[in-house]
């Protein structure tokens, strides 16, 4: 008995001391009070939208490991797009999206669903406890302001994602409770404020950002780097236009943009720097309006950062295996003094349409055709006027003296005996990894690796801006003024086809579709314009689109490999039957898909993608108009 007395009594004088506030201890009510704190909920707003808005995503421990879920769902699905890769079969996260046979939750669907909310909860939390309005008694700082302001632009773009994709998802714009299942926004059910169609969304999204405005920073001059690397002024009237433009309402749409353009922040880069766009030297530059900050966001090292995952393993990695063709499949491989030694994979090929007409309209001595795509001879032959390819060409030996050797000489060209798969004549070059983008110390091998490009990613840039502009011009009876700024884009581009007259709404819809090649433009837009306008170039669009999967072409080198009676629709570069001199290469097609029993193409219900299965097994009330799953 007295053990346990005096077992009770010392029991109690331990409580007495324990009871006592814990220095080290946070609550969320006692660490959101200083700029620090609202810098670091910032921060970590910021990696979100670097992970899981364009990176490979946080969903669970199976995420991509070689593609980024962002690229694959607004490029892959576009007509100008073909899926390769070794073989039917091969990285299917982008092949079921390119032909339109996947049945509900092909992985990127998957990932991006899932990224786009995980993007936004940290958004959330920033607007929790800074914004203005949902604490007016706390002593905000303009610090705190402009974070919850640049939270709230970072969270309209989520949305304006989700909107495009899946039309009417849930609307989460505050912190839930674990136990509460969102429905979609159009349900009965769905918050009072939640906007009901997909219009409403993009007004929306449009709103969100004015309504930021006045706390943004702004960005100095086109010289400032940094004014690129966070939500501006700027990149909120761009985002603000684009949504209108969605909406639908082309005047507000116009007045936002051209905010942009009168601000005097952004340029169009010269001619001689366009293809370093898409690569770490154009970081930074005039033409950007707003990038994700890999490699040099000081909250988030190659391996660990505040949540644990370093730009390293959420970057993009081996996507830059995917960006360029396969270099095993050819005798000698030619981009290695480009990319360092990258191997190359294929995933994104040209189809032969796309690539004929960017040729027409802009003439093969075109800068912009040339940092976009190579012809295939010019790759094998060492011709393409970029120094660091054309260099393999000359390292050879026993180079034949006359053309007609070198169309026949087995030393270099494509050995693979099936030809490349879902590659054309024209290879894609514009986003393949280069020696300057995996180093800053000059190593030929990466300062991480080959695989590591350290460039930023492209949100938004100001051909976009100008673009959207156009045709926002042109939608309210000031297509002459439109003129001006298709002018600009297609003279820096240095294009044969540059107007001489009023533009009309298809000379804007080509000119973007060959300035924007692969920057996340194409496929939102043939759906909204194919809706608005259904014109004779939105029907053909379409119909491109319905027949991917049905046709894909092989790229073969007859040198290795020639025809052979069972090839389907063959296709030489330069004859009807192979008969011209300079025919090496030709191209046949197959349809294993459909062989292997899939539905392939472009349908109506494919306007929205479905909700990833695992979301439906939680809430199966989502739907989606078209699909049954």
């Amino acid at each position: 008995m007295l053990a346990l007395v005096a077992g009770g009594a010392a029991l109690t004088s331990c409580e007495d001391k324990l009871d006592i506030a814990q220095k080290a201890s946070l609550t969320t009510e006692t660490f959101y009070q200083t700029d620090a704190d609202a810098g670091k909920a910032l921060a970590s707003a910021y990696e979100a939208f670097q992970i899981n808005t364009f990176g490979r995503t946080t969903v669970d421990s199976d995420a991509p490991g070689i593609f980024t879920p962002a690229k694959v769902m607004a490029n892959h699905p576009g007509d100008d797009v073909n899926y390769g890769g070794s073989m039917y079969g091969d990285h299917e996260f982008g092949g079921s999206l390119d032909e339109f046979r996947y049945l509900h939750t092909p992985t990127a669907i998957k990932y991006h669903y899932g990224g786009l909310y995980l993007s936004i909860y940290p958004d959330n939390l920033v607007l929790n406890y800074f914004d203005k309005e949902l604490n007016p008694s706390k002593e905000l700082t303009p610090f705190m302001l402009q974070a919850a302001a640049e939270a709230r632009v970072l969270r309209a773009y989520n949305y304006f994602l989700l909107a495009c994709y899946w039309g009417t998802p849930p609307f989460v714009d505050h912190l839930l409770a674990a136990d509460v299942i969102p429905v979609k926004s159009d349900d009965p059910n769905a918050p009072e404020n939640a906007p009901k169609t997909q219009q409403a969304y993009y007004t929306w999204v449009g709103d969100e950002c004015m309504k930021a405005l006045d706390d943004l920073s702004e960005r100095s001059s086109t010289a400032d780097k940094e004014g690129t690397y966070r939500v501006t002024k700027g990149f909120a009237l761009a985002l603000a236009g684009k949504a209108y433009m969605f909406a639908g309402d082309f005047a507000k749409a116009k007045d936002c943009l051209k905010r942009v353009i009168d601000s005097g922040k952004y340029a169009l880069v010269p001619a001689e720097e366009w293809m370093n766009l898409f690569h770490l030297p154009g970081d930074g530059c005039p033409e950007k309006v707003f990038e994700v900050n890999v490699r040099y966001n000081p909250t988030s090292d190659q391996w660990s950062s505040g949540s644990g995952l370093g730009w390293g393993q959420h970057g993009t990695w081996m996507e830059a295996q995917c960006f360029q063709i396969r270099t095993g499949y050819f005798k000698k491989p030619p981009l290695g003094g480009y990319t360092g030694g990258t191997e190359g994979w294929g995933s994104i090929g040209l189809p032969e349409w796309y690539a004929q007409a960017f040729v027409e309209n802009d003439g093969v001595e075109s800068t912009r055709l040339k940092s976009t795509m190579l012809n295939i001879e010019d790759l094998i032959y060492g011709t393409t006027g970029i120094e660091a390819i054309d260099k393999y060409y000359s390292g050879l030996k026993n180079i034949p003296k006359d053309h007609a050797g070198l169309v026949a000489w087995n030393k270099i060209g494509i050995s693979e005996q099936n030809g490349h798969y879902g590659q054309s004549f024209w290879i894609p070059i514009k986003h393949v990894i280069r020696v300057d983008d995996i180093s800053e110390s000059g190593n030929a091998k990466g300062d991480y690796g080959g695989n590591w490009r350290l460039n930023n990613v492209i949100v938004m840039r100001y051909a976009e801006v100008l673009l959207n502009y156009a045709e926002c011009c042109i939608r309210t009876g000031a297509a002459s003024e439109a003129g001006d700024y298709i002018r600009m884009i297609q003279e820096r581009a240095g294009s044969k086809t540059v107007l001489s007259g009023t533009p009309t709404i298809i000379d804007l819809k080509k000119e973007k579709s060959f300035e924007l090649w692969f920057e996340g433009c194409r496929y939102q837009d043939v759906m909204r314009w194919s809706k608005l306008d259904n014109d004779s170039y939105d029907n053909e669009a379409l119909g491109h689109m319905k027949v991917q999967g049905k046709h894909i072409p092989h790229l073969v080198d007859k040198v290795f490999r020639p025809v052979k009676d069972t090839d389907e629709d063959v296709v030489w570069q330069h004859s009807a039957d192979g008969s011209d001199k300079e025919d090496r290469f030709y191209l046949y097609h197959t349809h294993e898909a459909q062989d292997a029993g899939f539905e392939v193409g472009w349908q109506e219900k494919h306007r929205l993608f479905p909700y990833p299965q695992n979301v439906k097994d939680m809430n199966p009330n989502l739907t989606q108009v078209g699909w049954d799953y």
